[in-house]
């Protein structure tokens, strides 16, 4: 079975590389993982002392990066190797202060696992939610190196646990010890043999927490609301823009405000947006000199200002629910104590299945739904503040996994 593995690695590099001509995001991990182990080489020196952490992207990224915070003030003296598969990952946090160097991680041969593994030589490996590349982990447990896959999730429909899943399966046990965030997880994991399991929760919960302690001020965007109600959009897709251009462009409250961060920010996207609106509009991009304070609609066509923003909104929608991209992060919001909107395809997410039974999120289909929920919550201030607390809470009740995992990680 490794042998077809391998086999199949090599003829999805291959096939990767020839098409990465006609595709700029696969061009920038096939350029990306050309200098990745020369990269290593050239900042890691034989004896430095190392810790070795893994995200597939941006969102394993930020869901391990309070671990990762952890570690690094436990232990200033250990060199950070992070790694990337893909590009929406490593492009964004390529240059990220938590990390001595940064690199995509190279495709999955045995060749390339040795190589990265003798070049890192790591004391401690951390792999973020479900990273499973079998050729990695091999090496990994042959060379009897310290692993730990944190904030994990298990579903009885994945390739694990399929007839077919054996060398998925068996690569967990190179794991010393895997993290679930729930406890269906953690069961599922029992039944197939794997007992170095425990339930630690989400590292997503403390890191939406600790936004709380950060400076979250954006002068241009309390300028733009100028004491007005403002709703946000955030992390959407055109499926979502379907459910609340409608909405916008009916608008007839003066005081209401909105800010939409789209996740795709190239800018011929964006000029689609601008045409679909026909209240003021200004971007990011061609807000110098102007008075942002004039304008009922903000496109934020730029990144890393997301998060603070949730701290100016009166009601939130978060995109990617709405389509099968997936739903995007609904925890940076509900800290905020903040009411939360999301599309109807949401299955595979629990927190949103937590939130809405508990009456802190709500779904919808339509923009007719959108509307319905939208003039709800403007309307009674009383309905949105139960629902923002309800959001609140429910971070304040899950936090703590960072701590569950660092008591029992030991050098």
């Amino acid at each position: 079975m490794r042998l077809l593995y391998s086999i199949g690695i090599f003829i999805a590099s291959f096939a990767i590389k020839l098409l990465a001509k006609f595709n700029t995001k696969l061009k920038l991990g096939v350029n990306g993982r050309k200098v990745s182990l020369k990269t290593l080489r050239s900042k890691i020196e034989p004896n430095d002392k190392t810790f070795w952490f893994h995200c597939a992207s941006l969102g394993e990224y930020e869901q391990g990066l309070p671990v990762f915070e952890a570690l690094r003030r436990r232990y200033p003296d250990y060199k950070i190797v992070l790694t990337f598969f893909s590009p929406s990952g490593f492009e964004v946090r390529k240059n990220a202060k938590i990390a001595d160097v940064a690199v995509y991680m190279p495709m999955d041969s045995l060749a390339n696992a040795k190589q990265f593994l003798t070049i890192v030589n790591p004391t401690l490996i951390i792999f973020v939610k479900y990273e499973i590349w079998p050729n990695v982990l091999y090496v990994i447990k042959k060379r009897n190196i310290n692993a730990l896959l944190i904030s994990a999730v298990f579903r009885q429909d994945q390739s694990f646990f399929k007839w077919y899943g054996g060398l998925m399966r068996s690569s967990l046990s190179a794991f010393n010890h895997i993290y679930t965030q729930d406890q269906n997880s953690k069961n599922l994991l029992n039944t197939n043999g794997f007992k170095n399991v425990s339930v630690s929760g989400d590292t997503r919960f403390d890191r939406v927490f600790n936004q709380l302690k950060l400076d979250n001020n954006i002068p241009f965007i309390k300028k733009f609301i100028n004491t007005k109600t403002c709703v946000v959009f955030g992390s959407t897709w055109p499926a979502d823009d379907k459910l609340f251009f409608d909405f916008i462009n009916k608008n007839q409250n003066k005081e209401l405000k909105f800010l939409i961060a789209p996740h795709n920010i190239k800018k011929n996207y964006i000029t689609k947006i601008k045409a679909e609106l026909t209240k003021k509009t200004i971007c990011f991009s061609d807000m110098a000199d102007k008075n942002v304070s004039e304008y009922d609609v903000f496109i934020l066509d730029t990144i890393g200002y997301l998060s603070k923003i949730y701290s100016y909104a009166h009601i939130v929608y978060v995109g990617g629910a709405a389509g099968s991209t997936g739903l995007h992060n609904i925890l940076e919001p509900a800290v905020f104590g903040i009411p939360i909107l999301i599309g109807n395809n949401y299955d595979k997410f629990p927190e949103a299945k937590a939130l809405i039974s508990k009456g802190g999120v709500d779904s919808v289909s339509t923009s007719q739904e959108l509307s319905n929920k939208l003039n709800a919550l403007l309307l009674d201030e009383k309905l949105t503040k139960q629902k923002g607390k309800i959001n609140s809470d429910f971070i304040l009740e899950n936090k703590g996994a960072v701590h569950k995992i660092l008591d029992t990680i030991s050098l």
